[in-house]
């Protein structure tokens, strides 16, 4: 059996590099979510998020979200099964990957309509900002915990 360490040794070093980078780049998107919706509700004069110090949580937040949740591990190659597609709702695997989808597109909605909502000078009603910094909490959570779980899957089936 191969490892994951094993893996990341036989790439190349320019694999490496761009996969490095490109982790970068998704906590770089991540942060800057978080800084675009930071921005939506401060501009609603909510005090939750009326310090740099919330401001660069939600980034920090926002970055692990993405860097964790987007670019899921798949387990090893012996433990894949290659089966014929099936009825019904799918796999643990599955919902996993659900769970990252879902919070990668409530994360960027969030951000889109913050953007938007900077960019076209209107004013921030504090229930809508609020639901929009919730709606990006919740997505970046999800993101947080599909990655974990993903994550913790593969290391268990390193195990095996």
């Amino acid at each position: 059996m191969i490892t994951r360490r094993a893996q990341w040794d036989t790439r190349s070093t320019i694999s490496r590099s761009a996969h490095v980078l490109e982790r970068t780049g998704l906590a770089l998107t991540g942060a800057s979510c978080g800084l675009f919706v930071a921005a939506h509700v401060g501009r609603a004069d909510i005090e939750l998020i009326g310090s740099a110090a919330a401001v660069f949580a939600m980034m920090i937040y926002g970055a692990a979200g993405f860097y964790l949740g987007i670019d899921l591990p798949h387990l090893p190659p012996d433990h894949e099964m290659h089966l014929p597609l099936r009825e019904g709702l799918g796999t643990k695997a599955d919902a996993v990957e659900l769970l990252s989808a879902a919070g990668t597109f409530l994360a960027s909605a969030a951000a889109v309509i913050s953007v938007s909502s900077i960019v076209l000078d209107e004013v921030a009603h504090r229930a809508s900002a609020l639901l929009i910094c919730l709606a990006w909490a919740v997505g970046a959570t999800l993101q947080i915990a599909a990655g974990l779980i993903a994550r913790k899957k593969a290391e268990d089936a390193e195990k095996l």
